[in-house]
């Protein structure tokens, strides 16, 4: 009798988490939450369990499915299959070109051998998340791609996605629109700008508020946990201290912009990050994009 087939299952997520405080980690759930609830999100995990159940009636022979069957291809989202001993099986989209090969030793851009790294989790996990760069067809250049695991057996089945991105015209937008909501309700502003599900927090689009004479993070829609330390001790991992020179700048003409280095809530990458920024009645209202 033949050994039973194993699966291993990726499914659709990402590490999180933002800013450079300690404290930033516990934001990771909230924007787990957010990314889920997502249009991305749903479609990705809708197309991971119809491939999920495929192997689990199919089995091995199943997957190569994944690459002459419309079911597992949504727009730019695609499942594909590697056996947990390295060798790739069937690819809805560019990777099909690996099929028949040994991927373990494969790596990104970056160089990171992630198909290895994501069947070592499963071994010792069972479950898990990778992150990598991979070239992506919509603007031919390698972008933070993101893949989530469960293990169900001997192949690797996988949905991934590229985080979706902010351009600067959507981020001047939501600054003027943040600072529109400060000047006609304080109090409210800084509540919508906390809701992960409100008008203010979009893919990694978010606002930040700073009280440019204590300090004191009012609000951070990205980190809640920051809300109440001291923004002028935030420095960014180059000793860049952050909330300081954007106080200073905006002191000169009441706005400003800063580029510096930060966590990227849709990648949990530290990525450079250019921020636009106004004052409101004492109070730092600023908004900024991740630079590819």
């Amino acid at each position: 009798m033949s050994a039973p087939v194993r699966v291993l299952v990726l499914t659709l997520g990402l590490a999180l988490g933002t800013g450079v405080l300690p404290s930033a980690a516990c934001a990771a759930d909230a924007e787990s939450i957010r990314l889920f609830d997502s249009e991305l999100g749903k479609r990705a995990t809708a197309l991971l369990e119809r491939a999920v159940r495929h192997i689990e009636q199919t089995g091995e022979k199943g997957a190569a499915d994944f690459s002459r069957q419309a079911a597992f291809v949504d727009r730019d989202l695609y499942a594909y299959a590697v056996r947990m001993d390295g060798r790739f099986l069937a690819s809805g989209g560019s990777s099909a070109a690996l099929i028949g090969d040994n991927v373990l030793d494969y790596t990104d851009i970056e160089g990171k051998a992630f198909f290895r790294e994501m069947i070592e989790l499963a071994k010792a996990k069972g479950s898990g998340q990778v992150e990598y760069r991979w070239f992506n067809p919509a603007d031919s250049r390698g972008e933070p791609k993101v893949t989530m695991f469960r293990k169900v057996g001997e192949i690797v089945v996988a949905v991934g996605f590229y985080p979706p991105r902010a351009t600067p015209v959507q981020a001047r937008a939501m600054l003027k629109d943040a600072v529109k909501a400060m000047t006609a309700d304080v109090k409210g502003a800084l509540a919508q700008f906390q809701r992960l599900d409100g008008p203010f927090v979009h893919d990694d689009l978010y606002v930040f508020v700073i009280d440019t004479a204590d300090g004191r993070f009012l609000a951070h829609g990205a980190t809640p946990a920051l809300v109440g330390s001291n923004g002028f001790e935030v420095r960014d991992p180059n000793g860049k201290p952050v909330g300081t020179e954007m106080v200073r700048l905006a002191a000169k003409k009441g706005e400003g912009e800063l580029d510096y280095s930060w966590r990227n809530p849709t990648t949990g990458k530290i990525e450079k990050k250019h921020s636009y920024f106004r004052t409101v009645d004492g109070k730092l209202v600023g908004v900024g994009y991740f630079q590819r």
